[in-house]
């Protein structure tokens, strides 16, 4: 519960940022364009990119400065590529035969909250989003990320000062507190919530709109058409990219048992380090207090993680690789780890692996997302249809796909929703569009409707 004082300090900002939003909402299609556009720039440009990517390393402890500097650069550029040249205001749609025009309008203040994992671009992405739709935006960063958040709104703020917008269209909590964000949330217009799942639970409890995403807890399969070497690298590349901060990330490899052990001498070829069963035992003692995930291994070096773990390992190793084979509590390498160790699962026969990734999302994950490399086009259409997750990567290394990628047609974003299965109200990659309300325009048409013969067909003589 907030506080009198909290609650007095989130009214300020709100209506600040509603009086931005009024202002903005007179803006036309390329003056806001502009304004992304500028955004975007005065973040990636050489100099500031730099700092900012070191500056969320420094602060959050989490990650690494050369995927946090590759994550502003390919998903903020990814983004404002999706954007430019579409409408977001006024008639977007117009359908002649039905009648119908659709007018695109903002929806207000957005509250977003940001996690600690993803410092350095979900800000800026939520920001743009914002923009684009004429929306102003309020963020509540995760406390251990508020100096890198700071750093990040003055910088969007300045822009739009440097062309004479509202500077409270981005207006950014620099002391967030549990209170402060659960009041944000009530008082926005619609919740933009990327984070733990107490906290997009909240998002949802508001009584506000919410955008809110499942828990992670990516799983991949590797069938025996798959590309060995191939698909080893794009593992590794995934799976170490800012040391696991994804929660898209490969936490569990289910793989054909024909090649089991191929594969697991080619990703020892990448780097990966195979644990056997003390090593294992050790590992999980640690890295699990009562059932909770240590913090200590969370988006660390993968030698930090084995000091955690009581294990010493060489020095070029990369990631850490368990065997595992069941699934569920008593198992918590079967799910989601923030860290750079995968679970290996063996399977025979197609469907085995299909029940298997099923198993593993039931048990956390469910809605999120998984992979498999294959070039067996029957297993990739069976894999998709038959396991209950948002997004399906075909040979791709999973976390720099799901999200976008210059090599995929995916939205790029860093919000991803995991639909009903993971207790959200929407399956997509979350992007502007989402950031519109809609009014239909509806014109008279000559008469539709059919006889009951042409609706009812041989059903009537049944």
């Amino acid at each position: 519960m907030a506080t009198s004082e909290e609650k007095k300090y989130v009214n300020g900002l709100v209506e600040r940022a509603r009086k931005a939003q009024k202002i903005v909402e007179s803006f036309n299609q390329e003056r806001v364009d502009h304004l992304v556009t500028a955004i975007v720039w005065n973040i990636v440009k050489p100099g500031t990119i730099e700092e900012i990517s070191k500056f969320a390393v420094e602060e959050t402890e989490l990650g690494n400065y050369e995927s946090k500097y590759a994550k502003l650069n390919t998903k903020l550029k990814g983004a404002l590529r999706d954007m430019k040249g579409k409408k977001s205001m006024g008639i977007i749609e117009r359908d002649e035969e039905k009648g119908l025009i659709k007018i695109a309008k903002p929806v207000g203040v957005v509250g977003a909250v940001n996690p600690t994992t993803n410092p350095e671009a979900t800000p800026v992405l939520k920001a743009i989003m914002a923009i684009k739709t004429r929306n102003a935006v309020v963020m509540s960063p995760h406390p251990k990320a508020k100096k890198t958040n700071t750093m990040i709104v003055n910088i969007m703020r300045e822009v739009l000062k440097k062309y004479n917008a509202p500077e409270d269209l981005i207006i950014g909590i620099e002391n967030p507190t549990l209170g402060i964000t659960q009041e944000l949330m009530k008082q926005c217009d619609l919740v933009l919530a990327t984070g733990g799942g107490a906290m997009v639970n909240a998002a949802y409890s508001s009584g506000t709109p919410a955008y809110g995403v499942g828990v992670g807890n990516a799983v991949v399969v590797i069938d025996e058409t798959a590309d060995i070497k191939d698909a080893s690298n794009k593992i590794m590349r995934s799976k170490t990219f800012d040391f696991a901060t994804s929660c898209s990330a490969e936490n569990s490899l289910v793989i054909q048992e024909d090649i089991y052990h191929e594969l697991i001498r080619a990703l020892e070829d990448e780097g990966g380090y195979l644990l056997n069963s003390e090593e294992k035992a050790k590992l999980q003692k640690n890295m699990w207090i009562d059932g909770v995930l240590n913090r200590d291994v969370v988006a660390q070096p993968v030698q930090k993680i084995a000091e955690v773990g009581g294990l010493k390992i060489p020095e070029d190793r990369k990631f850490i690789m368990v065997e595992e084979t069941k699934v569920g509590p008593e198992y918590p390498f079967s799910g989601e780890k923030l860290s750079m160790v995968v679970a290996l699962f063996k399977y025979k026969e197609f469907q085995e692996a299909i029940d298997k990734v099923n198993e593993i999302t039931e048990y956390q994950g469910k809605g999120h997302s998984c992979g498999i490399h294959s070039t067996n086009e029957d297993h990739i259409v069976e894999f998709a249809l038959k396991t209950y997750t948002s997004r399906v990567m075909v040979r791709q290394p999973q976390c720099l796909a799901n999200s976008g990628a210059w090599t995929n047609g995916m939205p790029m974003t860093l919000s991803l929703g995991c639909g009903t299965w993971g207790g959200n109200i929407s399956s997509e990659n979350i992007t502007w569009k989402h950031l519109l309300n809609t009014t239909w325009v509806s014109y008279p048409i000559p008469d539709t409707q059919p006889t009951d013969e042409e609706l009812f067909g041989d059903v009537m003589k049944e």
